[in-house]
């Protein structure tokens, strides 16, 4: 069982981020063609977050060409390079599936103004 832990922390070392449920982020991964490797930006609105130790995972939901495509990224994979957010979202929901039913205008999230200190 020990062995099963140390290998869960040794994955958990390396959180690519900070990023919160409505925020729209930058997800930079690792993709492998044959032998060559490139990364891929897949950006869109983070709908949720599910947290089981090490298997935590995130959905991030953008529209590509009028269809909503939705992916789920696992936190602490090695494929991911770095996730960046670009606009943090104001929400009260830990769970946005209700985007999912929304067009246009109305599927947007209104962003959280953070004051400097």
């Amino acid at each position: 069982m020990n062995e099963i832990k140390a290998i869960q922390a040794e994955q958990m070392k390396s959180e690519p981020g900070k990023f919160n449920i409505g925020d729209t982020v930058k997800v930079h991964f690792k993709i492998i063609e044959g032998k060559t490797e490139r990364v891929q930006i897949y950006e869109g609105l983070v709908i949720a977050k599910k947290n089981s130790q090490s298997s935590k995972t995130f959905t991030v939901r953008k529209n590509s060409y009028g269809v909503g495509v939705e992916r789920i990224f696992p936190l602490y994979s090695p494929r991911i390079v770095k996730v960046e957010v670009t606009r943090m979202g104001k929400v009260r929901r830990a769970k946005l599936y209700y985007i999912r039913s929304k067009v246009g205008k109305a599927a947007k999230i209104k962003e959280l103004i953070v004051k400097k200190t």
